[in-house]
């Protein structure tokens, strides 16, 4: 019998394109389903909800997740990453670094914004860095006639922003944190805020005005409201 993504607390978006949001931080996680392969976009705040992801994607795709792609490096959307042991992990060019070198601060800002220290500390030691990393763009074939477009838009949000572009009727656009529907947009010590309206301009050229825009967390948005925000975010930083 063959589950649903309503019936896993999933929303579906597009025929083979789901996403969720996870509880204690609204935070998305996307699927993009093929033929033999899956691509999960971000991975959870932990090790467990890491897994728990992974097993939902399984039973969504009947087969194992063999690529990730990590739009950026904040703890809420990449300390699950070791829960997919196996698959092909992406990120933005530099994100290796940030991940590397920010080990310390990632385990503070998640202790900090109220994951368990030990739980904390398990995934931060297991995280292991990307092992392709995005400059400009690359294509990814999961079969079937699918395919996603990973794009490094920023920076913006973080210096290592990454986009997933997944074409069809609709389109969907998977965006991180460069956009947020269910408060205002984060710019914390790591953001890049002059460059953040011009990432904006390209995740809109990526999808056009027809797209589905998933946020990082919140509600899915349109070209419009990615727009505004844009435009919110050039006058709150004192930017074009």
């Amino acid at each position: 019998m063959t589950v649903t993504w309503e019936e896993l607390g999933w929303e579906r978006l597009a025929a083979g394109v789901g996403r969720c949001r996870l509880p204690g931080w609204d935070c998305t996680a996307g699927l993009v389903l093929g033929a033999g392969a899956a691509l999960m976009v971000d991975a959870g705040s932990g090790l467990a909800e890491g897994a728990r992801l992974r097993a939902q994607a399984e039973e969504l795709s009947g087969g194992r997740v063999t690529h990730l792609a990590l739009t950026h490096p904040h703890f809420d959307h990449v300390l699950g990453a070791p829960a997919f042991a196996g698959a092909e992990v992406y990120g933005a060019v530099g994100l290796d670094a940030a991940l590397s070198r920010g080990r310390e601060e990632l385990r503070l800002d998640a202790v900090g914004n109220g994951l368990p220290a030990a739980d904390a500390d398990e995934a931060v030691d297991a995280l292991a860095p990307p092992g392709h990393l995005v400059s400009g763009e690359w294509t990814l074939d999961l079969g079937g006639g699918r395919q996603a477009l990973l794009a490094d838009v920023g920076p913006g949000h973080t210096a290592h922003d990454l986009a997933v572009l997944v074409a069809g009727s609709p389109k969907v656009v998977f965006c991180g944190d460069l956009v947020e529907e269910s408060g205002e947009p984060q710019a914390g010590p790591d953001a890049v805020p002059s460059r953040w309206p011009d990432a904006l301009d390209r995740l809109l050229a990526l999808g056009g005005e027809d797209a589905l825009y998933v946020p990082g967390h919140g509600a899915v948005v349109d070209a419009a409201f990615v727009r505004r925000q844009r435009d919110a975010l050039a006058t709150r930083f004192g930017v074009s």
